[in-house]
């Protein structure tokens, strides 16, 4: 291999020697300046990385001095971007490497590790521009800093038979599930209605746990001919682009999962919150642009899908749809609970999702076996299966952010007191999540 081992990286040597709550000041003082040059050039790398992949560099809001600004307008120009980043990446982890031995608090400790993680994504993307692969499992540790559990077709059938019982209809569970479905498509012409009023009930539970900086805000658009449902352009100085994707039908419990994903506790929170604790309080620069081949990704995703469950405990998400949104969109509020269990089955099937991916990526499934497996176990319509497919195609094994995301911040926040019924320790534990560098593997060591 070429680059360093990633895969079974110890997270002992990404760990500093404790100094207590406070630590020795000389010695933080000292680490800080040398962290914060690291960062700068971290920033670089980045930024250069992108010019390679346009879908590299998510969101950037920091100094203008640290864009590159030379072009690439040669396949020479890009072998030499190429060797340049490769070697910086090495001279950067070999800089953290030689800070091992200072001492630190615990939260330059996690910043230590978040920049080594980064840096071993960023070392892993270049090995892939390179020509280099992975198989899924082990793209997904390089890139993302965990791998998904492997299932199979037998544990996800357990569950298209609990739902070929309670679906209305003969004929496949898929089929029958996509006419079921029909019934809660919100209509165009109330869909901004309907995503408003998620929105402003979204940011009003939020709020009630949670600051945010005054001026933060935030847009919304309605796109089309995009491989995802929804996005959060991040654009610094706490607001937000949020575009909505109406290529496929938008279904009613499609409204809240996207304003809390994309805005809040979301993404557009995440972003706002990092901007300020970590950027405008501490000074530190590598949290000003957000590569999205990277560890933080699984963060970023974990927390956005948690936090549907965070402000819509137990069955608040359904009563809600049923008094408010279902009267906006015109649909009938006699159906919702009979939805929400229909709903609740479905998404026992997302990590079947993963295996689509992980067996077409690794040469394994055709597009046709593919194509099938999500129509028959993830229950897909055609077109939605093709867009899945599509997506699949385009950002390979992110697909684990999601619902592997989810289920590691459940258990990192579950196992340390943040239960249902002690909302406010789970809000802080939340809240520590959106507000310090955090890596998959830290949470789950």
């Amino acid at each position: 291999m070429t680059f360093r081992k990633i895969c079974i990286l110890s997270l002992a040597a990404l760990t500093f020697s404790s100094c207590g709550k406070n630590g020795n000041s000389k010695n933080i003082n000292e680490l800080g300046i040398k962290m914060n040059n690291i960062a700068e050039n971290y920033v670089r790398l980045v930024l250069k990385t992108g010019q390679l992949d346009s879908d590299f560099v998510d969101a950037y809001y920091g100094p203008d001095n640290l864009r590159p600004h030379d072009e690439i307008k040669t396949s020479e120009d890009s072998a030499k971007v190429l060797k340049f980043c490769d070697a910086e990446t090495d001279s950067l982890l070999d800089k953290l490497d030689a800070l091992k031995n200072l001492k630190a608090d615990k939260i330059e400790t996690l910043r230590y590790r978040f920049l080594y993680k980064q840096l071993l994504a960023v070392k892993a993307k270049l090995f892939m521009l390179k020509g280099g692969s992975f198989t899924f499992d082990k793209e997904s540790l390089a890139l993302y800093d965990a791998s998904a559990p492997t299932n199979s077709k037998e544990h996800f059938q357990s569950i298209l038979d609990k739902l070929d019982k309670i679906l209305p209809g003969k004929g496949s569970v898929s089929k029958r599930l996509d006419d079921y479905r029909q019934h809660f498509i919100i209509p165009k012409d109330k869909l901004q209605a309907v995503f408003e009023a998620a929105i402003n009930e979204c940011k009003k539970r939020t709020m009630e746990y949670v600051k945010l900086p005054a001026n933060e805000n935030f847009k919304i658009e309605y796109v089309s001919n995009k491989p995802w449902s929804g996005y959060n352009w991040y654009k610094g100085n706490h607001f937000s682009v949020i575009q909505v994707n109406t290529d496929l039908p938008v279904y009613i419990d499609r409204a809240i999962d996207l304003a809390a994903h994309e805005g809040y506790p979301g993404h557009h929170v995440y972003n706002s919150l990092l901007e300020e604790n970590l950027v405008k309080n501490n000074g530190w620069v590598e949290f000003t642009v957000y590569p999205l081949f990277s560890p933080q990704s699984l963060i970023a995703e974990g927390t956005a899908n948690f936090g549907i469950k965070m402000i819509f405990p137990g069955k608040e998400k359904s009563k809600f749809e049923k008094e408010v949104l279902y009267p906006l969109a015109g649909l009938d509020p006699a159906k919702a609970e009979e939805y929400d269990e229909v709903l609740n089955l479905t998404e026992e099937l997302s990590f079947a999702g993963n295996e689509a991916s992980r067996n077409y990526l690794d040469g394994k499934w055709s597009k046709k076996e593919t194509i099938d497996w999500l129509e028959q176990i993830c229950l897909m319509s055609p077109d939605r299966a093709a867009h899945r497919l599509s997506f699949i195609e385009k950002y390979r094994s992110y697909v684990i952010n999601y619902n592997l995301g989810e289920e590691i911040i459940s258990n990192y926040i579950g196992k340390n007191g943040g239960t249902e019924n002690h909302s406010e320790k789970r809000w802080e534990l939340f809240k520590y999540l959106l507000t310090t560098p955090q890596t998959p593997s830290g949470l789950t060591y």
